[in-house]
């Protein structure tokens, strides 16, 4: 008799633990497919009731075994807890993978962010680089055309009497001119020869035009290509004042230099 029982029992629990089985099986997949919160709550109850139904079987084929009818309750009560612990060993796993994959995401997120500033760092250098160099092109122009309005408004050359030849401190100034006109190409340059009363008128007119030609050659020795010199000689016929002295002849022997742009010059021819 107690063969039979032992018999049943273990019969029993097999059938159980298998319709147990079968059951968490089918489980699986509504716990995945569906979104009611609620129902995944129920379901994994449901899973965890599941899997100490399997301990229990368990335990108790177990029991069964190896004590008989009462071997097969404590043996029941054993299953429970081997059922439970293995359920909360899959759902370790579960939440050990779930905590590797945030790591990872973490992770990724740290380098785009890392990245992201660096570009950032070299777009901001880039600008300052960027607005330094149109402060200094800002600066440079304002040099260039502070220096052109100063040549615009006259330069002379001032000769000894009857002289032809340029003194050495006007060489300088000849020099600037020459480097506003190779940095502006547009740009054309208007020369006027004089002399002052004193002589022949003829004399005068010869000397202004060879003052206008020492400084024409001076400044095509600069790179200034002649099509850009208009020149022309007056003689004594346009002095800067109507009195005539020795401090007035002195400014009246001169070579007169005015930049001016390409229409203007034309226009003014």
């Amino acid at each position: 008799m107690k063969k039979q029982l032992i018999t049943l029992a273990v019969i029993s629990s097999l059938s159980f633990a298998s319709i147990a089985h079968l059951h968490a099986d089918e489980m699986e997949p509504a716990i995945n497919s569906t979104t009611n919160s609620s129902d995944v709550l129920d379901q994994t109850a449901e899973r965890e009731h599941t899997e100490e139904l399997v301990g229990l079987s368990s335990g108790a084929i177990l029991g069964a075994v190896v004590g008989g009818p009462v071997g097969a309750i404590v043996g029941s009560f054993v299953g429970v807890l081997i059922g439970k612990t293995v359920g909360d060993e899959t759902e370790i796993e579960t939440q050990n993978e779930l905590l590797a994959k945030q790591q990872q995401a973490i992770e990724l997120q740290t380098y785009e962010l890392t990245a992201l500033h660096e570009k950032q760092q070299s777009l901001a250098e880039v600008n300052d680089e960027y607005i330094q160099v149109q402060t200094q092109l800002a600066d440079l122009r304002q040099a260039e055309e502070q220096k052109m309005q100063e040549l615009a408004i006259g330069l002379n050359v001032q000769f000894k009497t009857g002289s032809a030849t340029i003194e050495p401190h006007f060489e300088q100034q000849l020099d600037d001119v020459a480097y506003v006109m190779a940095l502006s190409p547009d740009l054309m340059l208007d020369l006027t020869g004089y002399a002052d009363r004193r002589g022949d008128s003829k004399f005068n007119q010869a000397l202004s035009e060879q003052r206008l030609i020492a400084v024409t050659k001076y400044l095509a020795n600069q790179g200034i290509a002649d099509e850009r010199l208009h020149a022309k000689a007056y003689g004594a016929t346009a002095p800067l004042h109507e009195q005539q002295n020795f401090e007035n002849d002195f400014f009246d022997r001169r070579v007169t230099l005015k930049i001016m742009p390409i229409g203007e010059a034309l226009a003014a021819n």
